[in-house]
């Protein structure tokens, strides 16, 4: 630590920390545009001028680091000032220069009313300019369907290049001219290709890069701000829904260093269309093979009838990615109460079991515990496609340097440098067996990362798989396994139990023609096929694969529109709030099971939401820790288990990124993301 004198108040801070942040630890505003504490340094701007004494000139914050100054003629700390008329004077210039070229679009300006240099020439401009000829006008670009340029705008802060070089690793956009014929811009004007993209927008300190979808559709003060996590991956990241009246207009990130630091993918946050797109808004029943719109008591009414004329043995229910705990509790406990074993929201095939131990489905190192690894194994998964903001984590680990990364499974641009050591469980073996450099890297790290994906699990082996990576991921003191689910819903039902009960089917069961009636709980992303002649239920809210299927139709809620407990990836317990009301008669879905089992008669013992948790967190405690991640112990249940690796590649389940659930396939502006992303890899191919 070193001491540092800022505005006569003295404090100890890190020696590699740099004056600005020196500055803030002292409770001065120091203004900026360029500096970005997940960034490198640019110093750019100029914004962050401060009088540091002993300087001939005032000193760019950002750029010099406490290190550097030097103590006072007899060893006194050294002194930094922020409020003095040296620096006032300065501030005032810097904003005169950024303000020359500017043009006065605050009216019609999309960042009106969130914009830092608005706020900011303010605070520390002046009320007149000396510049009295012609401003500079850039021609627009087009750069993607999301992200919309006034490049006239643009002050050259370069956060958006830095962004797009260091944290989405992709080479999208960058710098071409110099002084004041600079512009930004993707080299040839093609579209940027990042599933990380969207972030940009956040990052611009003026107008220059603005939400396409978004613009022109609301003003910061008219909305209302709800703040949820993200549900279209296992990440959960922390997200703000901005509403108005009864819609949803955007979604924002929200700050959380653990999981998502300040970033959110695109699918994250340009699902916002496809919320209100072919929505389910009252219930049909499906009469002489085709739906017609029902009541309530109609569509119950059908129900009961099958229930009843269908053995308890022959009727099972399979949940879908985006299914809360409260749902899924609700839902095995109306099934338990009818007598039904077959239960499950795992994937057809998956190896995961609750009864090997919590730990045995976890990311148990957690997301920011990449951070710490020094040798990270990939076995079976994408990161990229599954899990966007995990991955711009794991390379903010790799540019650290000094971390060995391998890769098992399908080859793929990953945005960071790997070994590829096979595609399949062969290779899977041979790491086993210790052959090859990166077995002798990965046997002499003391934090191993080994990241298994759910291509990987849903396999035969699948188990021999769980507990190979186990193997190779454990440490004293240290359990390396780090399961990366694709559903938001997956851990919080392996936590509340939501598998077969004894002698029950699991869902390649169910879909192999082992039921003849099933419950889907916005299960879409199945073989839907596999249930032949079955009576199906479908609790969802998209005219999607599972409502083309159903023989009756109840009109669920969508995330934004309930209240919800989620569990992401790492175990951490999250709480989605709700928005907005649901649509037309569409209802919450434990409400539905709710009211379903009043008229099957067995009557659930709940009648509220806050009753609903009660019964939760009774069953299981760990639910009410909200943003805690519960001791999982270690993964013993797979430690006991004999390896046996079959043949063959291992897959990724997510094949589009852009469309990997019924919200996004119904959303415009993902699939014109998702038609862009297919051109590139044709042209690529070519």
């Amino acid at each position: 630590m070193a001491k540092l004198i800022v505005d006569g108040q003295e404090i100890d801070v890190a020696a590699e920390a740099t004056l600005l942040q020196a500055c803030e630890q002292a409770g001065a505003e120091v203004p900026r545009f360029c500096f970005h504490e997940r960034l490198s340094i640019a110093g750019n701007c100029r914004m962050c001028l401060v009088e540091v004494k002993g300087s001939p000139k005032p000193v760019a914050s950002c750029a010099m680091a406490v290190r550097d100054l030097r103590p006072g003629p007899n060893g006194e700390p050294p002194v930094v000032n922020t409020r003095t008329p040296l620096v006032k004077k300065a501030r005032e210039g810097v904003m005169e220069f950024l303000l020359i070229n500017h043009p006065l679009d605050c009216p019609i300006c999309d960042q009106g009313g969130e914009c830092d240099l608005q706020d900011q020439a303010m605070a520390y401009g002046i009320d007149a300019s000396r510049y009295a000829l012609n401003k500079r006008a850039v021609e627009d670009k087009y750069i993607g369907p999301l992200v919309a340029t006034m490049m006239t705008r643009c002050i050259q802060c370069t956060r958006c290049v830095r962004f797009t070089a260091e944290v989405a690793g992709v080479g999208d956009l960058g710098a071409i001219g110099r002084g004041e014929d600079m512009e930004i811009t993707t080299y040839l004007h093609s579209a940027m290709g990042s599933e990380l993209q969207g972030n940009v927008v956040d990052l611009c300190p003026v107008g220059a890069l603005t939400s396409r979808p978004y613009a022109y559709t609301a003003r910061p003060w008219e909305l209302t701000k709800t703040e949820s996590v993200d549900v279209t991956d296992a990440v959960g990241s922390a997200i703000r829904v901005d509403s108005r009246g009864r819609e949803v207009l955007r979604i924002l990130p929200r700050l959380n260093e653990a999981v998502n630091e300040e970033w959110i993918s695109d699918k994250a946050r340009h699902i916002v269309d496809g919320l209100k797109a072919q929505r389910l808004d009252r219930p049909y029943v499906r009469v002489g093979g085709r739906l017609q719109p029902a009541s309530w008591a109609e569509a119950f009414a059908a129900i009961a009838a099958k229930v009843a004329a269908t053995p308890a043995a022959r009727i099972g229910a399979i949940a879908g990615d985006f299914a809360s705990v409260e749902e899924l509790f609700a839902l095995k406990a109306l099934m338990t109460s009818l007598g039904v074993a077959n239960i499950d929201a795992r994937p057809a095939g998956s190896a995961l079991d609750p009864s090997l131990g919590r730990a045995s489905y976890l990311f148990n190192p957690t997301i920011a515990g990449i951070e710490d690894a020094d040798a990270i194994l990939i076995i079976g998964s994408n990161p990229r496609k599954e899990a966007a903001v995990l991955n711009a984590r794991i390379r903010k680990r790799w540019r650290a340097g000094n971390v060995a990364i391998g890769l098992i499974g399908e080859a793929a641009d990953l945005t960071y440098k790997y070994d590829y050591l096979g595609a399949g469980a062969e290779s899977l073996a041979a790491l086993l067996g210790g052959d090859g450099a990166f077995a002798e890297k990965l046997a002499a790290a003391k934090k191993p990362l080994v990241i298994v994906g759910e291509g990987a699990i849903a396999r035969a082996d699948g188990k021999s798989v769980l507990a190979a990576a186990a193997k190779l991921g454990a440490r004293d003191g240290w359990n390396g396994l780090a399961v990366l689910h694709t559903g938001a819903s997956r851990v919080g039902a392996l936590d509340v139990g939501f598998v077969p009960a004894d002698g029950g089917l699991d869902t390649a069961a169910m879909l192999a023609g082992g039921v003849d009636m099933a419950f889907l709980l916005g299960a879409d992303e199945i073989d839907l096929a596999g249930l032949g002649s079955a009576f199906v239920v479908y609790v969802g809210t998209h005219g999607d694969a599972g409502a083309h299927r159903a023989d009756v139709i109840l009109p669920g809620a969508a995330v934004t529109e309930k209240s919800g407990t989620y569990v992401n990836t790492e175990g951490r317990v999250q709480l989605a709030n709700r928005a907005v009301f649901p649509l037309g008669e569409a209802r919450e879905d434990w409400s539905i099971l709710r009211a379903l089992s009043d008229v099957l008669g067995k009557r659930l013992p709940f009648d509220s939401l806050a009753e609903l948790r009660a019964a939760l967190y009774a069953s299981a405690p760990h639910f009410a820790a909200i943003e805690e991640i519960a001791d999982a112990g270690g993964a013993s249940g797979l430690g006991g288990v004999e390896i046996a690796l079959d043949k063959g590649a291992f897959v990724s389940p997510i094949k589009d990124f852009y469309l990997t659930n019924p919200a996004a396939r119904a959303s415009k502006v993902l699939a014109e993301c998702s038609a862009l992303a297919r051109s590139r890899v044709q042209v690529a191919a070519e």
